[in-house]
Parts: structure tokens; C-alpha cells; sequence
């Protein structure tokens, strides 16, 4: 596997040197996955679920330097790690799936929250380019950042070396189970891969849309933004949908002046939040009131 995501970056490592004015040229931005879980996708895969603990802690000392403490977890990222082993509710997984969980998101706290979405299919082949507008994102419904953006339609389909090393990408995600590329985040185990078309909502499409992260311990709302007209409504909505777990972060766009939901992120960072961050009174006050009983 490593080989292969090697071929993979090399690939369009290569198109970028090679041909930078042809590949800026294109106006658009591919994302693909590097394998940074400290096991390999085989060994992920291969193991039972009764080892899970004994090698989240290895991989834990080797990527901290801390022994991780699963019977007695003290810090944010010891919490976050335990949650990955014992709470994994199968609600969880529904709601990791980026389209399974609009139904539940719609229920809620109402539809016009959801960001549209242009097409749902199985196979790259089937991807309705004719219909789709100018700019869009592709995306797989069982992973992280396992998306491909485009600026311009017919630029990205005239570009064959692109356009050919994101079919293999999105073909090889949705052969995949992304848990294998995690450190134990257990909520994706079971989510049938499938790919999606969102439109690509920017105010400026050089410009990554505003994200807002609210984390919500023990469905209390904590958020570490700007105070503007999003925020209470930010919190109000992310406290609702956070009933029913000990620990969510709710992530949402502003958009044409618009709050949107993004997702519900059950294990932030993996658990593996630099010290740096840990340092800052908002992480403190999270780890101090985030209980797991």
C-alpha cells in the first residue's frame, strides 16, 4: 500500500514540475491522502477488534512520547483516545457518512442548513460532467478530506494527465475503508463508500470559505471564534445535535451570508492535538469540563 500511494504522489508530484504553467493553469485543487497512521492500511485491516486497545497505545508512545492511559485518561487527547475504543455507538458511524448523515441533520434542526448536493453515484464513469456546473467538489462519503475540488469544469476535463490522476484517486478511495488510514477513529468501519457532487460554495472561489468549529463536551457548546451574527446561532444549533454524545465537534460554512453544516467530527485530530494547542486556555477548559461518565 505504501508503494502505491508512493506512485500516486509521485505522479502528480511530476505534473507540477514538470508542467507548473499548465497545472496552475488549470484553476483547480486536488487533495489526496498520505498514509499518516502509524500502522499500515494491511495491518489496520487485519486486526481484531479486541487488539484495538493494545495497539492504539502503541501507536499513542510512538507519535507523543506519552504513555496513553485508557483506564484512567486525565488529558483532552487521552479522552479523545478512549472514546475511539469504548464509544463507538453505531450512531456515530451513521453519522460520519457525509450523506447519511443529511437525514438526520434535516430532522433536527431543519433542511435549509444542508448544503446542496448535485449528484450521488458509485462510480467515477457515471459522473454527469454535461449537467454539473462550472465549478464543483467531488467528493467520497466515508473519509476525511478525501475530496477533489474544481475551479473550472472544462479545464480539469481537457487536462487528460489530471483528470486521469483523480479518477484513479477517487476510484482507489472508494475501494477503501478509511479506518485503515486512521489511528483507530473506529466510526468509519462500517460506512459503505459511495461519491457525492456538492457545488463549490465560495464568496471568493481562490477563497476557502469561513469555518466555524464548535466543540460540545457533555453537549455543552464551546467555540473559540469572532462574536457576529453566527455565533449564538452556531452554538444554539451544535447543542442540539450534540445531545447525544460526550464529545462532537460540529463544523459549519458561512456561505452567501448563510450558516451551513459542514460535519460532525466524533475524534478531532485523531486524539493527537499538538501540545501546542493543548496550552491554550480553550483546550484547558475543554479537558477540565469534558467528563466520560
Amino acid at each position: 500500500m505504501g508503494t502505491l500511494l508512493s506512485i500516486f504522489t509521485d505522479f502528480i508530484d511530476n505534473i507540477k514540475s514538470n508542467n507548473s504553467s499548465m497545472y496552475k493553469n488549470i484553476n483547480q485543487e486536488i487533495f489526496y491522502d498520505k498514509n499518516v497512521a502509524y500502522f499500515n492500511y494491511d495491518f489496520m485491516m487485519s486486526l481484531d477488534k479486541k487488539d484495538y486497545a493494545k495497539y492504539l497505545a502503541i501507536a499513542y508512545k510512538e507519535k507523543t512520547d506519552k504513555k496513553l492511559n485508557l483506564k484512567n485518561p486525565k488529558t483532552l487527547n487521552e479522552k479523545i483516545q478512549w472514546l475511539k475504543i469504548y464509544d463507538n455507538i453505531p450512531l456515530k458511524t451513521e453519522l460520519s457518512d457525509k450523506i447519511k448523515v443529511r437525514d438526520w441533520i434535516k430532522a433536527k434542526i431543519g433542511e435549509e442548513y444542508l448544503k446542496p448536493i448535485l449528484w450521488i453515484g458509485d462510480s467515477f464513469d457515471d459522473i454527469p460532467f454535461d449537467i454539473l456546473p462550472d465549478s464543483f467538489v467531488i467528493k467520497v462519503n466515508h473519509g476525511c478530506k478525501w475530496q477533489v475540488i474544481i475551479k473550472n469544469k472544462q479545464a480539469y476535463i481537457e487536462n487528460k494527465q489530471v483528470f486521469e490522476y483523480s479518477k484513479i484517486r477517487i476510484e482507489h478511495w472508494l475501494k477503501q475503508n478509511f479506518f485503515g488510514y486512521s489511528d483507530f477513529e473506529t466510526q468509519y468501519l462500517n460506512i459503505r463508500p459511495k461519491l457525492f457532487i456538492e457545488p463549490l460554495m465560495r464568496d471568493d472561489i481562490n477563497t476557502v470559505s469561513k469555518d466555524y468549529c464548535v466543540w460540545c463536551v457533555n453537549s455543552v457548546p464551546y467555540v473559540e471564534i469572532e462574536n457576529n451574527k453566527f455565533k449564538e446561532e452556531a452554538m444554539r444549533l451544535s447543542k442540539i445535535l450534540a445531545q447525544d454524545f460526550k464529545l462532537v465537534r460540529v463544523d459549519w460554512m458561512i456561505y452567501n451570508n448563510n450558516l451551513y453544516f459542514g460535519e460532525m467530527t466524533f475524534t478531532p485530530l485523531s486524539g493527537f492535538i499538538p501540545d501546542i494547542m493543548l496550552e491554550q486556555s480553550f483546550y484547558q477548559e475543554l479537558s477540565k469540563n469534558f467528563t466520560l461518565k
